[in-house]
């Protein structure tokens, strides 16, 4: 058991070790509140002994930094200053004990004896709930055995710096899996910076990472950090990385082997200290085949590997997250939703969710939103989800919900007319197409953009394109 002692009094500091030279514990001790903000960054005791008047800051403050970075320790404020109001305020950040000098050494040591006691039982609870399974882990839901391994898997590496690759379909949470890594490592003081790269343009996504200076390229008005320098010291999150440019990924590479990177238009090297976390829904070995992926990259990038299971293969998983989802969108709009009828439960555990949590969240926040009433019966279920059997599904497509291939097939089917006058510009054709499949996907350009097998910026980009056009003929 470790306890940090933070006491600027040297001779009591000495007196308080003196008094626990019998329990089985390591005592560390630091006199300021910089050196244990320093301490705690990379250590976790299991118990604090934290005087409140130190010559640097209130210890009240560190008690609450204590309380909001979730630290499992087991806090003991000492002072001489004690009033109603400072112990009020100190159990409400969650002291475990309160002691106000003078006390005397049987006092102090069984105080120090009951909080060891509660760690101890904190442990041991938490050794049982690991054995049973975790319902719900960093925001993550579920207790099925494939998402016990996800979780487990989390806990092992967050702790290293090596490189994890999460891969998975579309909807399955990798982005909450990347942030459960951060918030476990001991980076998650620092930030955690999101990119994703399926969103952003092709030219601009150098200077996204890599930040660019003044004048490097026309519309530089001002320096710019990019994610890289953001994410010094913390972690960068690089989601669907499979969309990025190949050219782009040699200088990611580089980055990620040195350390190093420059600025677009700039020639100044910076040195940043990065943990990489990438995702993909696509197989990075086949596009490594196609040459669409570096295989040095990938290889430099795959240290730990982690699947995201489908919704499918997650067995109860789907009622107790559409549960989750029924009472959060419930309070949010201030229903009354309790629960499902048999037969809804029925439906979500039969139904293949191709679009897995993602679309099981946008049917629920469907529901909830245009019906009423306290048990959601298959009445309320949107008739297009309804329509869809499991039989149509192809287990192995990751995009939303949508038409089955049949109609989409119709899309691409050849002019009967089979002459010269029968061609038309690429463009045109490529226009006819698009819009056939937005509109046979109801409007949802993301779930045409899956059965078309591009990116939706990709769609979003042609269909603004040819609006401007439109807009520049008139």
């Amino acid at each position: 058991m470790t306890i940090l002692l933070i006491e600027d009094v040297v001779p009591l500091a000495e007196v308080y070790i003196e008094y626990l030279q019998g329990e089985n514990v390591e005592i560390d001790h630091v006199t300021t509140g910089d050196e244990a903000y320093k301490y705690l960054a990379e250590n976790t005791p299991q118990i604090i002994l934290l005087d409140l008047n130190l010559p640097d800051v209130d210890g009240m403050e560190i008690l609450k930094y204590v309380s909001d970075t979730g630290l499992d320790s087991c806090v003991i404020v000492i002072t001489a200053y004690g009033s109603v109001s400072r112990v009020v305020d100190a159990m409400r950040l969650g002291a475990f004990e309160y002691l106000q000098k003078p006390f005397d050494e049987s006092r102090f040591i069984l105080t120090v004896r009951n909080a060891i006691e509660r760690m101890h039982l904190r442990q041991m609870v938490d050794s049982y709930k690991n054995q049973l399974g975790r319902d719900e882990f960093h925001g993550m839901l579920g207790k099925s055995q494939v998402m016990q391994i996800v979780y487990d898997t989390i806990v092992n590496v967050a702790k290293s710096s090596a490189t994890v690759f999460i891969t998975g379909e579309s909807g399955t949470g990798k982005e909450l899996c990347a942030e459960a890594i951060h918030n476990k490592s001991n980076r998650k003081n620092n930030e955690l910076v999101i990119l994703n790269c399926a969103a952003i343009p092709k030219d601009l996504m150098e200077s996204e990472i890599f930040g660019h200076v003044k004048g490097a390229f026309t519309g530089a008005t001002s320096d710019r950090e990019g994610a890289a320098q953001r994410a010094d010291g913390g972690t960068l999150f690089l989601d669907e990385i499979g969309e990025m440019d190949i050219n782009l990924q040699t200088k990611l590479l580089r980055l990620i082997q040195s350390g190093t990177f420059q600025k677009v238009g700039s020639a100044k090297t910076i040195n940043v200290n990065i943990r990489y976390i990438c995702a993909t829904n696509r197989n990075p070995l086949e596009m490594i085949e196609k040459g669409l992926f570096r295989e040095d990259l990938y290889y430099r990038l795959n240290v730990i590997p982690i699947k995201l299971p489908a919704l499918r293969e997650r067995g109860q998983d789907k009622l107790v997250i559409a549960l989750n989802f029924l009472k959060k969108y419930s309070e949010e709009e201030g229903k009354n939703f309790t629960g499902y009828t048999p037969e809804v439960e029925e439906i979500f555990m039969s139904h293949l969710w191709p679009g897995n949590v993602r679309q099981l969240q946008n049917i629920i926040r469907n529901v909830v939103v245009l019906s009423e009433g306290s048990v959601v019966d298959k009445d309320m279920l949107p008739k297009d989800f309804l329509s869809i059997k499991a039989d149509d599904i192809d287990p192995k497509d990751a995009v939303s919900q949508g038409p089955s291939n049949n109609d989409l097939l119709d899309v691409f089917k050849a002019p009967k007319k089979r002459d010269v006058t029968s061609i038309r510009p690429l463009w045109q054709c490529e226009k006819e197409v698009v819009e056939e499949a937005i509109e046979i996907c109801g409007g949802n350009i993301s779930r045409a953009a899956g059965y078309l097998d591009v990116n939706p910026s990709t769609l979003y980009r042609k269909i603004k394109n040819w609006k401007d056009a439109d807009a520049h003929k008139g």
